[in-house]
């Protein structure tokens, strides 16, 4: 009996909600924390299709039974199809149930110990509180990303420093009084607040290191120094178009003389615009190269090959993972930020992890920084959370 009280958590259910940038982090978390062979992925989905798309700012829950009445009304036929793309093609994972969830860790709590619960995502609240609430005693509960309010209801929540920024004395001038109740966060962060720069990931030594090997035929035999440009998408707090793009193919020329190979890609949110401008440039220069989302994502293999990085400010995710390698990260389009984005990009530039993209640069000169660690900082401050309720991670 004492081996099964021993308190060791040895399984995770992470709670997703189909989306690659969510649930990365998730999973780079428990990679950190040594049990990327012992979760179980589930996810909250919202209805697809028609008219879901203008009841994405609903409460999945409530969206879920709005759409239930109009299947109702309006006979099911006409949204047979809705559903079978939910989560940017990936439907073969089970949908989270905080009932079927929750009460697993209570009938399994005396064989298998607690149970780790991880979930990224304003989707995944209210099943993750809702397991947390079922089964308290026997579930630890982190959630990435804010919640906005009642942290209380979690264990550890886990999110970066710029998600505060709303608290500032700056910013509370950008925003009227009547809308700064629903502006993230309500409160100061607490005991059970950990802070990071940026993202969580799974790009750690040990994920480079195997994306080495997988793409050492095709990168590693590339004119040096490698430069990979990194290409999202205009967001409404990174706004930006063909204006960019055409500054940048100045800037990657006026690089070139200076680099042995360019590597571009696109992510799926980059315009067609956008990436237009940019293969008509390069597509017939032999030093540049264009993935064309055919084939394997080479983005780990980027990560483990190249020199430097440009990346256009949008995206966060791509901006933590390419700090966290300790090679040089130029910013394209950071300028154009707004709100707690523009903190992010500051905040980078302040701690000497990226610098802006001028087209000045010799990329043959590298620089040093001390990279981004946040995914192992935050597995550090899990264990500790856990070790204040008695409990420890055990991997194996």
């Amino acid at each position: 009996m004492s081996e099964m009280l021993d308190g060791a958590i040895r399984r995770v259910v992470v709670i997703g909600n189909g989306f690659a940038g969510a649930e990365n982090q998730s999973i780079g978390l428990v990679r950190a924390l040594g049990l990327s062979n012992r979760f179980s992925l589930y996810r909250v989905t919202r209805p697809q299709g028609g008219i879901n798309r203008w009841f994405k700012w609903l409460p999945v829950s409530i969206h879920k039974k709005l759409d239930s009445v109009v299947r109702r009304i309006c006979g099911n036929s006409r949204f047979q199809s809705l559903n079978s793309n939910i989560g940017n093609g990936i439907s073969n994972v089970l949908e989270a149930d905080a009932h079927s969830i929750a009460l697993m860790a209570r009938e399994t709590f005396y064989k298998d110990g607690p149970l780790l619960v991880v979930a990224s995502g304003r989707d995944t609240i209210s099943v993750a509180t809702s397991i947390k609430r079922l089964a308290s005693e026997n579930v630890f509960l982190v959630q990435i990303q804010h919640p906005r309010f009642l942290l209380n209801r979690f264990d550890l929540v886990i999110t970066p420093r710029h998600d505060y920024y709303p608290l500032t004395p700056h910013a509370q001038q950008q925003l009227p009084w009547f809308l700064r109740r629903w502006v993230t966060p309500w409160e100061p962060p607490g005991r059970n607040v950990v802070l990071t720069v940026g993202a969580l990931h799974q790009a750690d030594s040990a994920a480079l290191r195997v994306a080495a090997s997988a793409w050492h035929h095709e990168l590693a035999t590339l004119p040096k120094p490698l430069l990979v440009v990194n290409i999202g998408g205009p967001t409404g707090n990174c706004p930006y178009g063909v204006d960019l793009a055409k500054n940048l193919v100045v800037m990657l020329q006026n690089v070139l003389w200076s680099c042995g190979t360019i590597r571009i890609s696109f992510s799926r949110r980059t315009p067609e615009k956008i990436s237009k401008i940019l293969i008509k440039e390069f597509s017939t220069n032999p030093k540049v190269q264009i993935w064309d989302g055919e084939g394997p994502n080479p983005h780990m293999g980027h990560l483990a090959w190249a020199d430097a990085f440009v990346i256009t400010a949008d995206s966060v995710s791509m901006l933590s993972e390419a700090c966290s390698t300790g090679k040089p990260v130029y910013v394209i389009g950071a300028e154009l930020c707004t709100w707690k984005f523009a903190d992010f990009q500051n905040s980078l530039q302040k701690q000497g992890v990226a610098r802006p993209f001028t087209g000045m640069e010799n990329i043959s000169e590298s620089w040093c920084y001390p990279p981004l660690n946040d995914t192992a900082e935050a597995a550090t401050q899990v264990t500790a959370a856990l070790a204040q309720r008695g409990w420890t991670i055990r991997a194996q």
